[in-house]
C-alpha cells in the first residue's frame, strides 16, 4: 500500500513509559508486578487446580509458527539402539541412557518476547539504540524478564465464547471495549495490573487446515487505536498473553501497518507480550465454574541476549 503511514506518524502523540523506571530499565511494565500484586494474585486461588499453558513442541499434528520460521526439529542422539554396536558410551555398572536435542527458533513455541524484539526509528524499548541488537540484544533482551519472573493476577478473556463462536476468524478484530464487555459478561472486571489472557482459539484452524492455514495469513486480534493504547496505559497492564502467534491482528485494517501494537504497547509502554498459548483446558474450566481469575506464573528461559524464549506459563485457580 502506498499510503501506509510510517509507524512514527501513526503512533505520534500516544503515551510512552520511557524513563518511568529509570534510564537502565529493561523489563518495562512488569515493574507493576510488585510483591503486593503477587499476593493479590495468590488470593484468587480457590481450588488449587493447575493449568499449564504451553503448546507441545514437536506436536505430531504440527507446531504453529510465524511465517518464515520453521518448527522445532527434535533429534535423538542416544537411545537403546545406540548400544547395538560397541560405539556407545560405556559406564561402570552397565548404565544406558537417552539423549536428544532440538533445533528451534526461540520464538517458535509458546514464548515471551523481549522488549527489544521489535522497534522503529532506530530505538528499542526505553530509548536504547537499535544498534545494540547487533549480534544479540545487549539491552532489553529476554534475560532480565527471565531473571525477574512474571507473577500476578491473571484474567481470562474468552473472546471466542463471548462472540458465540468456536474460534475467531481470520483478520477478525476486537478492541479494549470488547475486552471490557467480555469481562462484564463473565462476571468480573479488569483491574489495574491484571495480566490479560485472551482466548481466540484461532489456532484450531491451523490443526484443521494444515498448510492452507497460512494462505492470506492475517490473524485475529486487538486492533490499534490511540484509545486502546491509552487504556493499556491507564490500566497499567504489565503483560498481554494470547493464543495467537503475534498477539494482535497481523495487518491493521485501518492504517495498513503491520503489528502496530508490538510498537505502541511493547516498544513504547513496555508491555510484555506472550504468544502461542494453549488456553483450551483453562477456558473450559472457567466456563464451567465461572471463575475467570487466577494466579498467573511464568518465567521464560534465561537465554543471554535473546529476543525471546520458550515458556510454559501456569494458571492456578
Amino acid at each position: 500500500m502506498t499510503d501506509v503511514p510510517s509507524m512514527a506518524d501513526l503512533l505520534r502523540g500516544t503515551p510512552s513509559n520511557w524513563g518511568r523506571w529509570g534510564d537502565d530499565d529493561e523489563v518495562g511494565a512488569l515493574n507493576f508486578l510488585t510483591p503486593a500484586e503477587v499476593i493479590r494474585g495468590a488470593a484468587e486461588i480457590r481450588s488449587g487446580t493447575v493449568f499449564t499453558l504451553q503448546r507441545l513442541i514437536g506436536d505430531p499434528k504440527g507446531d504453529p509458527v510465524w511465517p518464515g520460521r520453521k518448527p522445532a526439529v527434535k533429534t535423538m542422539i542416544l537411545d537403546e539402539s545406540s548400544w547395538d554396536t560397541n560405539k556407545a558410551p560405556a559406564f561402570p555398572g552397565g548404565l544406558h541412557y537417552a539423549d536428544d536435542k532440538i533445533d528451534a527458533f526461540l520464538q517458535g513455541s509458546t514464548q515471551y518476547d523481549a522488549l527489544g524484539h521489535v522497534w522503529y526509528d532506530g530505538q528499542i524499548w526505553n530509548g536504547y539504540d537499535a544498534r545494540s541488537t547487533v549480534g544479540g540484544l545487549d539491552k532489553a533482551s529476554v534475560q532480565p524478564i527471565a531473571e525477574r519472573g512474571v507473577v500476578g493476577r491473571g484474567v481470562l478473556l474468552d473472546l471466542a465464547r463471548f462472540r458465540g463462536k468456536d474460534n475467531l476468524d481470520k483478520a477478525e478484530t476486537f478492541t479494549h471495549e470488547d475486552l471490557e464487555a467480555c469481562a462484564h459478561k463473565q462476571g468480573h472486571t479488569i483491574e489495574p495490573h491484571d495480566i490479560l489472557v485472551v482466548r481466540t482459539n484461532f489456532l484450531k484452524l491451523f490443526f484443521e487446515q494444515g498448510p492452507a492455514f497460512y494462505d492470506g495469513f492475517c490473524e485475529p486480534g486487538l486492533t490499534y487505536s490511540p484509545e486502546l493504547v491509552e487504556w493499556f496505559q491507564q490500566k497499567e497492564i504489565p503483560n498481554l498473553v494470547t493464543d495467537t502467534i503475534a498477539n494482535e491482528v497481523t495487518i491493521d485494517p485501518v492504517s495498513g501497518t503491520a503489528l502496530p501494537l508490538h510498537c505502541s504497547l511493547m516498544r513504547n509502554l513496555g508491555v510484555t507480550l506472550t504468544e502461542i498459548c494453549d488456553l483450551e483446558a483453562l477456558a473450559a474450566s472457567c466456563a464451567e465454574d465461572r471463575q475467570y481469575t487466577f494466579l498467573y506464573v511464568a518465567a521464560p528461559l534465561k537465554v543471554a541476549k535473546a529476543s525471546g524464549s520458550p515458556v510454559n506459563p501456569v494458571a492456578i485457580k
